[in-house]
């Protein structure tokens, strides 16, 4: 067995905590954002709504 690679197991073992960590952040970010469309959407049609509710009582 090369037991060279066992020297460099810590550092392969940041990295991919790191990557873990990242790809988290990026979902998360991802969920966030889809999140806060949606809202400004419904926000939108309420207002919509809103606004024909007006006319027709008028």
């Amino acid at each position: 067995m090369n037991w060279k690679v066992l020297e460099h197991f810590p550092l392969l073992l940041y990295i991919l905590a790191a990557k873990t960590l990242i790809l988290c952040l990026a979902f998360a970010g991802v969920k966030v954002y889809q999140r806060k469309r949606l809202e400004g959407k419904q926000q939108k049609l309420e207002a919509e709504k809103s606004k024909q509710a007006e006319k027709k009582e008028r």
